[in-house]
């Protein structure tokens, strides 16, 4: 994105079935799975780039030996400094403790993390500063095993408040309002609740204790837990747990919002947010990998049994479109093909905006992310192409044999127009030297566009804020001094707040609804103010039965009207060429991600009634000047 925003978190989960040996026997490797964990967080590395997190479990280890271990970091490379602490135990070693590494026992009571349960988590931070608290895993510690929680997760609530009040109510004090903590807080409480319904039971028996713990961990019952947990979540969630005693999950909520895919044989149980990160690091062909489903948990035991069981009922799929559009990893063979058909569909639309003058138009993308809707696109540009000819020989319309050998030659103008300069920084913080900066971050291909006759068209993923347009890079294609520039944008006009895991909260920010606002103000001053009061009284409603009101900003004015006017607010004023945006439609949209219709933010249709109120307050927030997120 030209745009750059955060987004969703990634998980990894290995659950290794045999013992430490069979690893080092059989591959090799003392540290299978601490290797196979780093190679899962590095591939899903661009689902974390404020810090991640790793934590391992240690199955039956005595009393007074640690049995769970946790490293986090919030360095510019945070899985680097990671394992490069994980791994600086074994460094240096004197030739005796070399000897003893090959003793396994050994190394596993004597080395942290080198356990059989291991939970990464990579953060793209939506609230809340870069700290170190902020990082995932969190833990619930416990001198009980089966009491100790720790969780990573992808994911948001939009009713943080009335789940703290819940813990409240309950009897708690929880720490702090967050809906990382009170997730935590939630699922322990009911983890507690579960390991005193067993200690009752086994007690009642006359037991002494120490004989009914190895009982509770036998008989926990981890669906139980969540089933009770998840009761009243509103959001989009991909959440991985592990419990001290070695039971672990992956829930994910019943929209489908947030992904999650495992994979299973009689090594390893792996869950990771991406299906390639899995195919690569474990070699293993996609269908082999599988789906969470939507309101399913997958409960691995500490006995090695393994479940996806029902936790929230199922709702409709509402599979978040942006990871298909931008987010995920293109490596997928399904959102490979899927970012393909997004550019291809935009076809029509963009000759029809050059009026079918392929010989005065040149087509490129900006940034690389939206290299594959590129290629979607030139594909179906040179098919047109080719039609066009064919239709040209059936009408007779070739008069000579040189109009014969033109047509037969002539390709789309398809060229790398933009080529980014990894050695600039931006490290000046001053608004006009940084702007002028950033106008060099990209170097220009010079010398291909035809001056004042060339149109160049430019693919995008999605043009969010505008902001970057506007500041650098029309200006940058400028220097072309083309006729006229086409954005292009993959995604549709983002018109309402995220809440389920992007960092898209503030309606303000939004160049679609900019673009609504000056068309309302040149038609009717009083609509805001008027709405601005209906959409306070929707908000005293109870939450399942609030509209999105804010749906009425752009009902009156066409996507093309829209367009038109984001055009008018993102060309500079000191630029000569043409500007015109174009935006997928949402019919396209769907038609090119047919399995993954999550689309509130294009559309306002929400999947849960905690949207709703987020977006009413999203435009509250505008209406009084703070710039503050609405969840």
């Amino acid at each position: 994105m030209s745009d750059q925003i955060k987004h969703e978190c990634g998980i990894a989960l290995i659950r290794l079935l045999k013992p430490l040996s069979y690893y080092k026997d059989k591959y090799g490797d003392l540290h299978y799975g601490l290797n196979k964990m780093y190679l899962l967080m590095e591939k899903q590395h661009n689902r974390g780039q404020d810090g991640a997190g790793l934590a391992t479990i240690k199955f039956d280890t005595k009393p007074g030996k640690a049995y769970f271990d946790r490293e986090r970091s919030v360095d510019k490379q945070a899985i680097k400094d990671i394992f490069d602490k994980v791994f600086k135990n074994f460094a240096n070693l004197s030739d005796v403790e070399k000897e003893r590494l090959n003793d396994v026992d050994y190394v596993k009571n004597n080395y942290p993390f080198m356990g059989e349960l291991l939970l990464g988590h990579l953060r793209y931070g939506t609230h809340g500063g870069n700290d170190m608290s902020n990082c995932h895993p969190r833990i619930r510690s416990n001198n009980w095993k089966t009491r100790t929680l720790i969780v990573a997760g992808n994911f948001n609530m939009t009713n943080v408040d009335e789940l703290f009040d819940r813990l409240v109510s309950l009897g708690q004090f929880p720490r702090e309002m967050s809906d990382t903590m009170t997730v935590l807080e939630k699922i322990g409480h009911f983890l507690d609740a579960e390991n005193q319904r067993l200690f009752r039971k086994y007690k009642a028996s006359g037991l002494p204790n120490s004989d009914i713990t190895p009982l509770i961990e036998n008989e926990l019952n981890v669906k139980d837990v969540l089933v009770n947990a998840a009761d009243d979540f509103d959001g989009g969630y991909a959440m991985a747990g592990i419990i001290g005693h070695g039971d672990a999950f992956v829930m994910r909520d019943p929209n489908g919002i947030r992904p999650a895919f495992f994979y299973k044989d009689d090594e390893v149980v792996v869950v990771a947010s991406e299906r390639p990160a899995i195919q690569t690091a474990f070699n293993v062909h996609r269908n082999r990998i599988q789906e969470l489903k939507p309101g399913h948990a997958i409960i691995i035991k500490k006995d090695g049994s393994v479940g996806e069981v029902e936790c929230v009922k199922p709702l409709e799929r509402k599979a978040c479109s942006f990871e298909r559009i931008y987010f995920s990893r293109g490596s997928d063979f399904e959102i490979y093909q899927e970012r393909k058909n997004l550019g291809k569909l935009l076809v029509p639309t963009i000759l029809n905006a050059v009026q079918q003058d392929l010989e005065h138009t040149v087509f490129s993308y900006i940034p690389n992310t939206a290299e594959i809707a590129f290629l979607g696109m030139t594909e179906e540009v040179q098919k047109q192409h080719i039609q066009q000819k064919l239709d040209a020989f059936k009408n007779g319309d070739i008069a000579s044999i040189e109009a014969l050998n033109k047509q037969l030659s002539f390709m789309p103008r398809i060229e790398k127009i933009a080529i980014k300069d990894v050695k600039l920084r931006t490290f000046i913080t001053e608004d006009n030297s940084r702007n002028d900066l950033v106008n060099h971050v990209y170097d220009v291909t010079y010398g291909i566009v035809q001056n004042h006759k060339d149109t160049l068209v430019v693919l995008d993923d999605s043009i969010v804020r505008g902001t970057t347009l506007k500041e650098s890079i029309l200006t940058m294609l400028d220097r072309l001094q083309p006729k006229k520039i086409i954005i292009v944008s993959s995604a549709p006009q983002i018109r309402y707040p995220d809440c389920y895991g992007i960092d898209m909260s503030k309606m303000g920010s939004f160049v679609a609804f900019q673009a609504a606002v000056r068309l309302w103000k040149k038609r009717d001053e009083q609509f805001l103010p008027t709405l601005f009061n209906r959409v306070k009284e929707e908000l005293q409603k109870p939450v399942a039965e609030m509209q999105n009101l804010i749906k009425e900003v752009y009902a009156p004015f066409t996507e093309d009207e829209i367009s038109a006017e984001i055009a008018n607010i993102v060309k500079p004023n000191h630029i000569f060429s043409d500007v015109q945006v174009i935006y997928q439609t949402i019919d396209n949209l769907h038609k090119a991600c047919p399995n993954n219709l999550g689309d509130w933010y294009f559309t306002g249709d929400y999947p849960t009634p905690g949207g709703n109120r987020v977006t009413l307050k999203a435009f509250v927030n505008y209406m009084e000047g703070k710039n503050v997120r609405a969840y």
